[in-house]
Formats: C-alpha cells, structure tokens, sequence
C-alpha cells in the first residue's frame, strides 16, 4: 500500500525527494569505494571496513528504493509473491550484516586508540577479511529461516500489505493460521541481532573512552575521539531508528508512524553514512581531491 492514502501532490514530491536521495546515496557510496580503492594512504583497516559498509548500503537501497519510486511513479502498488519473498530475505540479510559490521568498526578503533603500536600486525589482512565475512555470514541463516518460514504460512483474505516494503509485521497480519511460534521466534531473533552487536559496540567504546581519557593532552585526545566521532554518529543514527521502529509498544506504533521511521534507517540513513565519514574526516576529503587531481591532470594536488 505504501503512501497510496497520500494526494497525488505529495507522492510526486516524495517521488522527486526519494529519488534524489537515491542517487546521492549511490553516487556518494561508489565514490568512497572507488576513493578508499584508488588512493594508497586509505588502505588501512578503517577504510577497509568503510568500503564494506559502502557495498553494505547500495545492496540495502536496492532492495528498498527502486519498488518504492516505481510505485509513486507508475501507481502500480503490486508486487508478486515471490518478489515480495526476495525483497524481505535482502533486507533481512543487509539489516543483520549491518548491524555486525558496525560491531566490527567498533573493534577496529578500540584495537587503533588502545594498542596502536600493535595495531598494525592485529588487524593484518587476514584477519580483517575474516571478521569482514564474519559480519556478512549472519544475514545469511536469519534471512533463510525467518523468510523461508514465514512464507510457509498459508495466507488468505486481503493481500495488502500496508507498508512501501515487504517487512515481517505487515506481510505476518495476512497469514491465516497460528503464529504465535514465529512471533517468538521473531522477538527472540530480532533481540538478538540488535542487542549482541550493540553490546559489543558499547564495550569497545567503553574501553576506548577509558583510554582517551588517559591521555594526557588535549589534542591528544582530540585527535583519537575524531578517529572514532564518525562511526559513533552512524551507530548512533542506525540503533535509534532501528529501536523506534521494532521495540516500540504497539499500541504506540500506527502505520503511518512505523512506515515514517522505517525511512529513517532504509532509505535516510544510507545517505548520511557516506556523508559523515566525508565531511568528517580529512584523510577523506584529501584523499578525494587527490583523485580528482589525478583523474583530470591537474597540477597543485594535495600531497
């Protein structure tokens, strides 16, 4: 159904706002893993990682934005069953890959401001592939079983799903039979994908606070929180509006409500990511201007 209550107005505008941010969200994505690829001082362990995230939010925005701009455009509000299938297992997949990968970050700049001597040899290219896979490899069983479930349930009576994608509570209001299993399931689940990396985040940064605070000047310590400020904001950004959405009390949590914070984390979030680690990082910003000295010949670069 996703904003077809709307005038027509208001959908083209969100059509032309959706779209926008679409293309800066691929744009500013590609760029940084095309930048953190092409310059050799941001092949470290921090933009490894980054470029990961970067392939992480173009897979998540296409799972979600092309159907909803095709909807606004075309009014065509249809999606077959096995399309909606495919669309929840990738977002199920990229959501928890996400999350781990953001717990991933946080061990990289706890191993960087506390042991940075022995940083170098810790993080070595094996082992941050590994943990890279290891924050990929859980969207793949919790996709599988909670889609492959789901979609086992028979379903009769309305087929409206009342969001602008196909998410477990809409498409599980259809199903005609007890669900109370999976529900649990679902709770229990999604408890755990959330809060395990959350914690893991929160240990990281407690021990790196600690070891900020230990260092005896202020531009020391300022020097180590910017390495970490970025990464603090994106986590922050992503477990908000992850926790608004799904451990909202449900007589608090309409429709319109869900579908409003379901943006927040879908389709906004992905745009700012790129945009944070930019803006806020200089070794970002030269590296950009260096690649775009080189690309067009020009003299005066940034060392």
């Amino acid at each position: 159904m996703s904003f077809s209550s709307l005038p027509t107005e208001i959908q083209s505008l969100l059509f032309l706002t959706f779209l926008t941010i679409y293309l800066v969200t691929l744009m500013g994505n590609c760029l940084i893993i095309l930048v953190t690829l092409a310059d050799p001082m941001l092949h470290n362990p921090m933009y490894f990682f980054l470029r990961n995230l970067s392939f992480l939010e173009i897979g998540f925005n296409l799972v979600i934005v092309p159907k909803i701009l095709g909807t606004l455009l075309a009014q065509d509000t249809t999606i077959s069953f096995l399309g909606c299938a495919t669309q929840m297992y990738f977002f199920f997949f990229f959501g928890v890959a996400e999350c781990f990968l953001l717990a991933t970050m946080a061990y990289d700049r706890y191993v960087a401001i506390c042991s940075p001597l022995h940083y170098p040899v810790i993080m070595n290219q094996r082992t941050r592939a590994k943990l890279a896979a290891a924050s990929w490899f859980p969207g793949f069983p919790v996709a599988t079983v909670q889609t492959t479930w789901l979609f086992s349930f028979p379903f009769c009576g309305t087929n409206k799903v009342n969001h602008f994608f196909c998410d477990s509570p809409p498409v599980l209001r259809l199903v005609c039979a007890d669900t109370a299993l999976f529900e649990i399931y679902a709770i229990v689940g999604t408890i755990l994908v959330v809060m395990i990396p959350c914690l893991l985040i929160l240990c990281s940064y407690t021990r790196i606070a600690a070891a900020i605070l230990k260092i005896p000047s202020a531009k020391g310590k300022n020097k180590a929180f910017s390495t970490c400020s970025s990464h603090l904001l994106v986590v922050s950004l992503f477990y908000i509006s992850l926790s608004l959405t799904y451990f909202r009390p449900k007589s608090n949590n309409s429709p319109e409500g869900k579908k409003l914070l379901s943006l927040s984390y879908t389709v906004v979030t992905p745009m700012l990511n790129h945009i944070i680690y930019s803006l806020r990082n200089n070794e970002v910003k030269n590296a950009l201007s260096r690649t775009v000295c080189k690309a067009l010949a020009l003299r005066n670069c940034i060392p």
